[in-house]
């Protein structure tokens, strides 16, 4: 028996991850993820997919970001009718972010109609709220380290990655043969979450390389935040925070709380700016075995910020010329509420942007930290003069490093190791130094390419 795996996003590209399994006539998607960035990987969000989506007898989520989940609801909407298999944690992230992501997208579509700035007349959501919800009824959660039969052959069980609640390591196990999918590798000292679990054996890996061709920095992030924030309040300015509403959000409300708590800030307000990200600091006292808190230490990460929940609140603050901090989503300011705010305070030289984390080629993020003057938002260009900062030491992916100690712990190489969910220059060094440092067989596969695994 073979087993046939194709690659329909998640390379060439840190966005869009999407793994089609196929073995004894059934066939698997393993993560369901949308494209951002770039105009070109975008547009593959609207082009129907190679398999149709009736054909996919069961989808596998490693974890809840949407570049890993935010494809199913449009998935579904198209004709998928099997389970969703992922985590309880996953399962619940993503009843916060599917919604959100539709109701967004919802929005955006109806302010481009109203302001005249889209080339589709009218502009239309990829899917909606109600499609999200929708979705949400396909999940069958599966607990941790348990084999559990997902579709005919095929056996799954799913291990910690450490990259955010309920984060996993994917294995998949069809007549015999074993392909284990890494997801996205959290780190070995993240200040919040546990690391990922030590994989030992895989016939064939699946591994990730956003951080590929890079070392986080070694600088202590909370004393980086502490200079950063200080600089720019002491010139009274105001300090915006992209930041996915998963894990960047609450390490941030986490950094934050530690600094005021030894006032090693000026008490300025700080405010979470992402409805999404507000539920989903609740649940860390849900999920306690997947992280290093303590309950009192998220109450702190929940208690230390203002929560903004309506669209009018969220407009009110860019109206306020005082020094304050906002944190708000998306991680790569690619949309939400995060875009307006870096409509109001980007043209202000007092005011800095803090981009704590990756930026994906073609984004907003990926702009500001090259050095723009400049960044368009909603038809328009809007000037950029606050100060930029970059923390790539709050990133909660594996650098390069990180990702070859987690490899140590295969006791036997595997058949194949395929490098994905990079960008080309991360993925390819990430490859080079997979077959230097173990002499494994590794390849970089393109977008739509097939192998036939046995």
């Amino acid at each position: 028996m073979t087993v046939e795996l194709t690659f329909l996003g998640g390379t060439g590209t840190v966005t869009g991850s999407k793994y089609l399994v196929k073995s004894a006539g059934k066939s698997m998607l393993v993560d369901c993820g949308l494209f951002q960035g770039v105009k070109a990987l975008r547009l593959r969000n609207w082009a129907p997919l190679s398999v149709r989506p009736q054909d996919i007898d069961a989808v596998v989520l490693t974890h809840a970001h949407l570049d890993h989940s935010g494809y199913l609801p449009r998935l579904n909407r198209q004709g998928f009718a099997g389970p969703v298999h992922s985590s309880p944690g996953t399962r619940d992230l993503c009843a916060i972010l599917l919604p959100d992501s539709g109701r967004l997208q919802e929005e955006e579509a109806r302010y481009a109609n109203k302001g005249g700035f889209s080339k589709h007349r009218p502009a239309l959501p990829l899917y909606s709220e109600d499609d999200a919800h929708a979705s949400l009824k396909r999940f069958s959660p599966v607990p941790y380290d348990k084999e559990t039969v997902v579709a005919g052959e095929f056996r799954l069980i799913l291990q910690p990655a450490g990259h955010i609640l309920g984060a996993s390591i994917a294995t998949l196990r069809s007549g015999g043969i074993q392909v284990v999918f890494s997801g996205d590798l959290g780190r070995m000292h993240d200040p919040i979450m546990r690391p990922p679990s030590r994989i030992e054996a895989a016939d064939y890996l699946v591994v990730e390389s956003t951080y590929g061709n890079r070392l986080h920095e070694e600088a202590n992030s909370e004393e980086t935040l502490s200079r950063h924030l200080n600089r720019a309040l002491a010139r009274g300015g105001v300090v915006i925070m992209p930041a996915f509403a998963v894990g960047r959000a609450q390490t941030l409300l986490y950094l934050i709380s530690r600094l005021k708590a030894r006032r090693a800030i000026p008490d300025v307000p700080v405010y979470l700016n992402s409805p999404m990200a507000i539920n989903a600091t609740r649940l860390y006292h849900d999920y306690n075995a997947e992280h290093r808190l303590s309950d009192q230490e998220c109450d702190a990460l929940h208690a230390v910020a203002q929560m903004v929940n309506t669209a009018d609140e969220s407009r009110a603050l860019n109206g306020r010329g005082v020094p304050m901090i906002i944190v708000a989503a998306s991680g790569m300011a690619t949309g939400g509420r995060v875009v307006h705010h870096l409509k109001a305070f980007a043209p202000d030289a007092r005011n800095m942007i803090v981009l704590p984390g990756f930026q994906a080629a073609g984004t907003r993020g990926a702009a500001l930290a090259g050095g723009a003057t400049e960044i368009k938002i909603h038809g328009a260009y809007v000037p950029v003069r606050a100060e930029v900062v970059t923390m790539d030491s709050m990133s909660a992916h594996a650098d390069y490093n990180e990702i070859l100690d987690w490899l140590r712990g295969f006791k036997h190489a595997p058949k194949h190791t395929f490098v994905t969910h990079g960008e080309p220059a991360a993925a390819d060094e990430m490859r080079r130094r997979i077959e230097e440092t173990f002499g494994w067989a590794v390849s970089v596969p393109e977008y739509g390419e097939k192998a036939v695994l046995q």
